[in-house]
């Protein structure tokens, strides 16, 4: 076993498989644990099974089997599940790459609180496109700050159960921040009925559910006699396992710290 030794959360999933063939496939790093839930079927099965190739490494459901050699576990599970690997992870010294989306604040206190004890990076989307597409939304904000409506469309596949998407608000909080507001107070997540006249403090979202999508992202700023459109839109979950790559080799020389897609790409 050679190069960043990393487990996968979640291993029978659909972002579990893409991670565990990007992993595979990369020069400088090598499949170190499979977790998933008790209740899976794929329980004791190679974790490259799936993907037509045999990785040594069978899909565990005991913590301290499916981590025993990791030295990162990459987890895009539910906020549930990622805050009991968290708790494991920072007992252990094991570095976590987290793109689990839902947290309340409490879980993301919890992240904190764990990054005292392990490095970790944590981001709603670990894309390298939509991350510098956030760093553009700044860049629009400043400019779009009087006189333009913002509304945040996304799109994702049928079976995604959280909205708006992590990626949405983290767009809503970057855009939120650039102009000096909150967006518990400005954001607004549904509209029915006689809504009257739209606040032109506030930020809209509109969240869309069906077929495939991996994940589509617009911001429109909406002027009088113009508008602009920021998009960035996935087909495939590759994207999301290169990006999580990167931000292993990142903590490589780190032992503590929260850190986010903007501290890996240098955009900070």
């Amino acid at each position: 076993m050679s190069g960043m030794k990393i487990a996968v959360a979640g291993a029978s999933g659909r972002m579990g498989k893409m991670l565990i063939e990007t992993i595979v496939a990369a020069d400088d790093a090598s499949l170190a644990g499979a977790l998933d839930i008790p209740q899976s079927a794929f329980l004791g099965t190679d974790a490259g099974m799936s993907l037509g190739k045999h990785t040594g490494v069978n899909i565990e459901s005991e913590f301290a089997t499916a981590l025993a050699n990791a030295e990162f576990l990459i987890d895009f599970t539910r906020p549930e599940g990622t805050l009991e690997h968290l708790k494991y992870c920072a007992e252990h010294g094991i570095k976590m790459i987290i793109g689990t989306t839902g947290f309340d604040d409490a879980g993301k206190a919890a992240i904190a609180e764990a990054a005292k004890k392990t490095a970790i990076v944590f981001a709603p989307n670990m894309s390298v496109g939509v991350n510098v597409t956030l760093k553009l939304l700044e860049m629009a904000a400043k400019s779009f700050s009087h006189g333009y409506d913002i509304e945040i469309i996304e799109a994702h596949h049928r079976h995604k159960v959280d909205a708006p998407s992590g990626t949405a608000l983290k767009m809503g909080e970057v855009i939120a921040d650039t102009l000096g507001r909150d967006l518990k107070e400005v954001g607004v997540f549904a509209r029915e009925g006689v809504t009257g006249e739209r606040d032109p403090s506030s930020i809209g979202f509109a969240t869309i559910r069906g077929g495939d999508i991996v994940g589509d992202h617009t911001v429109l700023f909406a002027g009088i006699g113009e508008r602009v459109e920021i998009t960035h839109k996935s087909s495939s979950r590759v994207t999301y396992a290169h990006g999580s790559l990167r931000a292993a080799r990142f903590l490589v020389d780190k032992t503590t710290g929260l850190y986010d897609m903007y501290d890996v790409l240098g955009l900070n």
